[in-house]
């Protein structure tokens, strides 16, 4: 039995992949906390269901004030918005 569960905490613990659709390049000694970002969105009027960090940036679940149910990607230092998908269509890119 204790063979079997330290290879599911390693499985656990290791960070997810990241998805390939965006990427931030911030140190991490920079960066606010999700929570603050999560706090930010809801005075904009968003519901926030989960948060994470994917390719550097945060990645975030939630409804945005139109009532659109989307994936959302956020700078981790500035919290700039940088792509938000609904279903796979990009509803906002941040210009290049």
């Amino acid at each position: 039995m204790e063979r079997l569960i330290l290879p599911a905490l390693l499985l656990v613990a290791a960070p997810a992949a990241a998805t390939g659709m965006m990427t931030c390049h911030v140190p991490r000694a920079e960066w606010r906390s999700s929570e603050a970002l999560a706090a930010e969105l809801v005075k904009q009027g968003w519901q926030v269901r989960k948060a994470k960090v994917d390719g550097g940036c945060y990645e975030v679940y939630g409804t945005t004030p139109e009532g659109d149910r989307v994936e959302a990607y956020f700078d981790p230092k500035t919290f700039e918005k940088l792509l938000v998908v609904r279903r796979g269509q990009i509803l906002y890119r941040k210009p290049q």
